[in-house]
């Protein structure tokens, strides 16, 4: 059992050294090496059944006897699902950006396309002016756009996006009813910019009370100390009197 145990700790550490590409570049590329991609599974998701297998033998050696073996594999079934279903940091911090940079693509695309361009330039141009996630997720959009896909289909395909669905139905809407792009794009970039400051003021909030409970902490043994037990003492030594 330990030896499985040193084998599984070596492949962990294995795993946890990554290859980093070579700074050398090929003949005929630039000097200027390429950036090292981000992992997009995460150490936890890439290496889930080798965790497991370490947890579960861990947990077998630990009990040992007859409780080794049914021990170890619920744990490692335990360890493989969690870290299954952990989401990778990379994919969280993406997430998060795309839903920070929504209200601004839709005012610059309401912008865009109120000065009369075309929908896959003005993507075009908010991709350029506004790089990033939320502009990766919309380059195919406009490529789609510019090949002559139907618009409607195009704009509902983009509101199965998680966050960039409320742009997507937007304007998928105002293809099949015929309504006033320019128009709905502008009452969606209000509503998200209103629903954007209600969540800072309540993540202000939010903070305020998370910081009463540490300082209440540190005020509660002071004011024991100096409030209640003195009072405690002295009745105490008023009714032993």
């Amino acid at each position: 059992m330990v030896a499985v145990i040193a084998v599984l700790a070596a492949t962990a550490v294995a795993l946890l050294v990554r290859p980093r590409p070579s700074a050398t570049p090929p003949v005929g590329a630039p000097a200027t090496p390429a950036p090292e991609q981000p992992d997009p599974d995460g150490l936890l998701r890439r290496g889930r059944w080798l965790w497991a297998a370490l947890a579960g033998a861990g947990a077998g050696a630990f009990l040992g006897g007859l409780l080794a073996l049914p021990a170890g594999i619920a744990t490692g079934a335990v360890v493989g699902v969690v870290a299954g279903r952990i989401e990778p940091t990379v994919v969280r911090r993406r997430r998060e950006e795309v839903r920070r940079d929504l209200p601004h693509v839709v005012s610059l695309l309401a912008a865009a396309l109120q000065s009369g361009v075309a929908a896959a330039d003005a993507v075009e141009l908010v991709c350029r002016a506004l790089p990033g996630a939320a502009a990766d997720r919309l380059v195919p959009v406009a490529a789609r756009l510019r090949l002559g896909a139907d618009p409607a289909v195009v704009w509902a395909a983009l509101g199965t996006d998680p966050e960039l669905a409320p742009l997507g139905r937007t304007l998928a809407r105002a293809q099949r009813s015929g309504a006033p792009v320019v128009a709905a794009v502008e009452r969606l970039g209000e509503e998200l910019a209103r629903r954007g400051r209600a969540e800072v003021e309540d993540r202000a909030r939010a903070v305020g009370v998370r910081a009463a409970v540490p300082l209440g902490l540190c005020l509660l043994p002071s004011f024991l100390l100096l409030g209640i037990v003195p009072l405690a003492v002295s009745l105490a030594t008023t009714i032993t009197r």
